[in-house]
């Protein structure tokens, strides 16, 4: 079924209510995941130790101040950003409003989403305005504080998508990594409404052909901010996964190895509230003032520095 459904999902990507009514058998990640060797990224300490439940990991940093996990020192994985109280809660029920203000599109997987960005075409390589025109003014006070981030500071936002996930449909993101053609290393990310997890688990090509337009990695890659991992250090990681908490109003960030070499998800069991994120991308060298593609995309970063009343916009429509 490689044709949209009523409910918004297509192929091999489902919701309950697909589930349901054409019978479709869901990729049960989780149980898949379960079967690999798991570790949670402490974002109190910057590093991964045994365990599933983020929760319980974080709580065993937080038990004994003198020797945090019980003395464990873990182990390093880069590439991993997260400010845990990046909004206020004011902030964030002032958003959430506004964000409820504008209407909502339906998604793949039981999600819903908000996009404000360029239109991009990643099997064509093919990059238009469309009908971009900037961001909800209500939102710019969050790219504004990403100014204040050092890891950050550089960062041009190009497009912003408010993304939905309840738990009534059965909502979740498949284990992917973002197009590597148009979308830059940072990928960024502010939670609302709820706690999740983002689940990491290691790419590899199943036909030793690239997805996700990888092989463009190559022609930015000594411009990245995060190293990538080589293959014998890679190995280490066959059969494991990462799970990275993301709490409410917090602010994460993957970059370098996370990036590139490591796919992520959202899967349906770590959903268990409505949850609401803003994630935020950036063109790849190639498109910014000094690239070869520049031209394709100068009107674009015009338009990105546009803010606009949305109950306006609404009152126009």
């Amino acid at each position: 079924m490689d044709h949209p459904r009523p409910c918004g999902c297509k192929g091999r990507r489902t919701c309950l209510s697909c589930e349901a009514e054409f019978g479709i058998v869901r990729s049960d990640f989780r149980s898949t995941f379960q079967n690999c060797e798991s570790y949670v990224y402490c974002p109190l300490c910057n590093r991964i130790y045994p365990g599933w439940d983020v929760d319980q990991v974080m709580a065993e940093h937080s038990a004994s101040p003198a020797a945090p996990h019980g003395g464990a020192t873990g182990e390093e994985y880069g590439g991993v950003f997260i400010d845990l109280d990046f909004l206020s809660v004011e902030e964030e029920t002032e958003l959430m409003r506004t964000l409820d203000e504008i209407p909502w599109d339906v998604s793949q997987s039981g999600r819903r989403k908000q996009n404000f960005g360029p239109k991009t075409n990643f099997k064509k390589t093919r990059l238009k305005e469309g009908q971009f025109v900037g961001f909800p003014a209500a939102t710019e006070f969050v790219q504004r504080r990403f100014e204040s981030v050092p890891l950050l500071a550089s960062f041009q936002t190009i497009e912003q998508c408010s993304l939905e996930y309840d738990p009534e449909r059965g909502a979740s993101i498949d284990p992917h990594i973002d197009d590597c053609w148009i979308w830059g290393e940072r990928i960024v990310t502010v939670n609302l409404l709820s706690d999740s997890v983002l689940t990491m688990s290691l790419y590899r090509s199943a036909d030793g052909k690239p997805k996700y337009n990888l092989q463009f990695v190559e022609q930015y890659r000594d411009r990245l901010l995060g190293q990538l991992t080589d293959e014998q250090s890679l190995a280490c990681y066959e059969n494991r996964i990462v799970r990275i908490p993301m709490p409410r109003r917090s602010l994460l960030v993957l970059y370098g190895s996370p990036r590139y070499q490591w796919e992520h998800s959202v899967l349906r069991e770590d959903i268990c509230d409505r949850r609401v994120c803003l994630a935020y991308r950036e063109f790849t060298p190639m498109y910014l003032q000094d690239g070869s593609e520049f031209s394709q995309s100068e009107e674009i970063f015009k338009r990105a520095k546009l803010f606009w009343d949305h109950r306006k916009a609404a009152l126009v429509s």
